[in-house]
């Protein structure tokens, strides 16, 4: 037994075994754009625009247990082969995990930060494109995780046999 133990007060099991966490350290835009390429006029053509919607993530280690994540969203629209406007945001946010099993922190990072990210970036995205003097662009929610799951899967089939096995991939 260790000195404070007793056969009635065992150490506490915070002690034995940390309890694992995830926590948000800051959330901030990385990079923003905004292109009307050609203003002004654009505004005096009629027709709605196809809007394109491209999105990335990637995840950098920071420190120990420390990641800084950024979802980046691109918005296109364009009219006939004319570029109506362009919005792109770069929403980042470091986030702090800690007592997770290795294998756990990439569905994190994939999947769970992104998650928390897409809210910021869709108000960005919305505001963005009615100051450049268009209606506002709502995102859709994105279901991260079958796009990771849909990855995964994409990269065992891309695998050898002898790498199929391996089960790791890379967040983007």
């Amino acid at each position: 037994m260790e000195p404070n133990q007793t056969a009635n007060n065992p150490a506490p099991a915070a002690a034995q075994d940390p309890q694992p966490s995830f926590g948000i350290e800051k959330l901030y835009v990385k990079d923003l754009s905004v292109e009307v390429p050609n203003a002004p006029n654009i505004f005096l053509e009629q027709g709605a625009p196809q809007i394109d919607i491209q999105l990335t993530t990637q995840a950098t280690p920071l420190g120990e247990g420390v990641f800084n994540v950024v979802l980046t969203v691109t918005v296109t629209a364009k009219r006939d082969e004319k570029t109506v406007f362009l919005v792109e945001v770069g929403q980042a946010g470091i986030f702090r995990i800690a007592h997770v099993p290795e294998q756990e922190i990439e569905p994190l990072l994939a999947v769970a930060c992104p998650n928390i990210l897409q809210s910021y970036a869709r108000e960005v995205i919305s505001s963005a494109s009615t100051q450049a003097g268009f209606p506002p662009v709502l995102l859709q929610p994105i279901n991260f995780e079958a796009l990771y799951f849909s990855r995964l899967q994409e990269q065992r089939a891309a695998a050898t046999p002898a790498e199929a096995g391996a089960g790791t991939a890379t967040v983007q």
